[in-house]
């Protein structure tokens, strides 16, 4: 069976960026090849918003926030790391592996990263060295304030590494206008491809500190100077130091024009409002969301378990009957919250209204009375797209 993804990532990705995994594999270095590089390259640049450099590495996004963290610090240096859920969490788990000292910027699960909260950490912690936050904390699809979360790090004159792994592509991150030091993101959450590649964008700020010692500290894969040395060294036709997959870089190149062509405007209010239609259609058969505001992301929500149900009673039905996949909660929110992706395809009318009867027919199976189309009150707007 062919699921269809209502996950938070990775996406159901268009046949037209498939097609392109499916070309012939051409090789990773050599003037053909050099061509679409540079101009992937070039797109990523302007989905990132950035002139800094910018490099694709073959891993995922966890492999590149090692990269970053164990790049820019020393041993024993310090690292505030933003943790409201499962995936904060895990970023400061990288650093301590790094023999990082962790300091905690905290905040309740399903509550965003305060800006204050951070200034007064650094007002406590004079020795940090850097900040790290989660842009979109997927555990809990709470959208943290990062443009004012890099403003207090640069305050203090403080490199931000941000994993933007759910974000960018899907909300607005100039990384340029905020002062993004190192922005991490992946290939098969909002940029809309399949899974494979992590990207990494580098300020000159940051590479101030990858410099500040001589000598390389930090493996030789997930160095940022490695990745430096061979862009610089064979920058003419192999500017990376490993064959790179050379399929997935041309169904990026074809996602990317195809987001371009959209405009990222565009892009970010189709998720704007499939994101509302989802969550409107499920308010209307009874559903609470488990983060209201200006924080709930567009890019996912999550929805608070019900008396009536099990979550994963729900989880199963959606994919056994109508071959539609949700993900139920991590870490501690397992069996309290289901989460529900709005990329690529889950942002289209036909998948959405699928979703949404899908939702109200478990209901009524569970004895529950919901007028057939309930679900569908969100959906007016889609009236006048083209989708």
């Amino acid at each position: 069976m062919r699921y269809k993804l209502f996950i938070p990532g990775p996406c159901e990705v268009d046949e037209e960026v498939l097609a392109a995994m499916g070309q012939p594999t051409p090789r990773h270095y050599g003037p053909e090849w050099m061509e679409v590089f540079r101009e992937t390259i070039g797109l990523l640049k302007q989905v990132f918003q950035t002139q800094n450099d910018l490099f694709i590495v073959p891993g995922a996004g966890s492999a590149a926030l090692d990269m970053a963290l164990g790049s820019l610090l020393r041993e024993g240096e310090t690292v505030v790391v933003g943790n409201n859920g499962f995936f904060g969490e895990r970023l400061g788990t990288i650093a301590q592996a790094h023999g990082l000292r962790v300091v905690w910027l905290a905040a309740p699960e399903g509550k965003p990263l305060d800006p204050d909260d951070l200034r007064r950490v650094l007002d406590r912690e004079p020795e940090a060295k850097a900040v790290a936050v989660v842009h979109h904390e997927t555990a809990t699809t709470v959208l943290n304030p990062l443009r004012e979360l890099a403003a207090v790090a640069n305050e203090r004159g403080l490199p931000i590494i941000v994993d933007a792994i759910s974000s960018l592509g899907g909300v607005p991150l100039p990384v340029d206008e905020w002062h993004i030091d190192v922005c991490v993101t992946v290939a098969n959450k909002c940029l809309e491809c399949p899974p494979g590649l992590a990207l990494v964008s580098v300020s000159p700020r940051a590479w101030e500190w990858v410099d500040r010692h001589e000598e390389q500290t930090h493996g030789w894969y997930l160095s940022l100077r490695t990745w430096r040395e061979y862009a610089t060294k064979w920058a003419d036709w192999h500017p990376y130091p490993v064959t790179l997959p050379t399929n997935n870089i041309l169904a990026l190149r074809v996602s990317l024009r195809r987001i371009l062509a959209e405009g990222l405007e565009a892009r970010y209010e189709r998720y704007r409002w499939a994101a509302q239609a989802v969550r409107q259609g499920l308010k209307a058969m009874g559903f609470e969301m488990f983060v209201e505001g200006s924080f709930a992301s567009p890019i996912a929500t999550a929805v608070k378990a019900r008396s009536e149900f099990k979550v994963d009673e729900l989880v199963h039905y959606l994919a056994k009957e109508h071959g539609i996949l949700v993900s139920g909660g991590i870490g501690p929110l397992h069996g309290k919250i289901f989460r529900v992706g709005h990329m690529g395809k889950a942002s289209t009318l036909p998948y959405l209204m699928e979703f949404l009867f899908a939702v109200e027919e478990f209901l009524r199976k569970k004895g529950l009375e919901i007028p057939p189309g309930a679900s569908l009150v969100g959906l007016t707007h889609y009236a006048v797209r083209d989708t």
